[in-house]
């Protein structure tokens, strides 16, 4: 059983930085395509990025694009969401899900595993 774990949320400015970590216990880690999505109260859940696990390439929500990064280290079993110029819209919950030789893909069915969520507050 693959366990994600998230980190890094917190409360922040408007304007502010902050960065995500999902954190997996695998030992296949570089095999999984790792997601982001985001859910904010009385929202669906919204894609936020995903970077392949072929060749890290990434992709990212429209609303994000621009403002927020993926990296990822395959030798910390780690992905990477660095999120800049935060607005409160921004404030949701935030998920990493992992799809093992998965394409990026902006719904959110069909992933393997999931995150239980670290909260991001952005304040005006």
């Amino acid at each position: 059983q693959v366990q994600l774990v998230e980190s890094g949320g917190g409360l922040v400015q408007a304007g502010g930085s902050l960065r995500l970590s999902c954190a997996a216990s695998v030992h296949t880690f570089s095999t999984y395509t790792i997601h982001w999505f985001r859910q904010a109260p009385g929202k669906e859940r919204e894609f936020v990025g995903g970077i392949k696990w072929s060749d890290r390439s990434a992709y990212y929500g429209d609303s994000v694009k621009g403002r927020f990064t993926l990296s990822r280290d395959n030798a910390k079993n780690t992905v990477y969401l660095q999120m800049t110029s935060l607005k409160p819209e921004d404030t949701a919950l935030y998920y990493c899900a992992a799809k093992r030789f998965g394409q990026v893909q902006s719904e959110p069915d069909g992933m393997d595993y999931w995150g239980k969520g670290t909260l991001v507050t952005v304040s005006s």
